[in-house]
């Protein structure tokens, strides 16, 4: 009797982690690369910037800088540039935060 239940429980254990295992890789190939990465922000004059750098070296990558109550810029980067972005004036509110997106 306590074999036929340690039989169950190990197959139940193994359904579980097969389960999640290939939940998380749908998950993982859904997700677009996250190759940009933000530097630092600034202002220059009476205009924001946003200096990002392209993480992935084989590939170019897109990206949407999110701001709050404006529309938000996109644009691209080449592969392995690093460049400084103009986003807004100052009167504008600072940019939230810089999402990967597939090109």
């Amino acid at each position: 009797m306590r074999k036929i239940i340690a039989m169950v429980l190990a197959v139940v254990a193994c359904g579980a982690s097969l389960t999640l295992t290939t939940a998380s890789d749908a998950v993982a190939a859904g997700r677009s690369p996250q190759c940009v990465k933000v530097r630092k922000f600034f202002n220059r004059g009476h205009q924001r910037y946003v200096r990002l750098t392209n993480l992935c070296a084989g590939r170019a990558a897109c990206y949407v800088i999110v701001l709050p109550h404006r529309p938000d810029p996109r644009g691209r980067l080449a592969k392995a540039a690093t460049r400084d972005i103009r986003y807004a004036t100052t009167t504008a509110p600072r940019a939230l935060y810089v999402k990967n997106t597939h090109c």
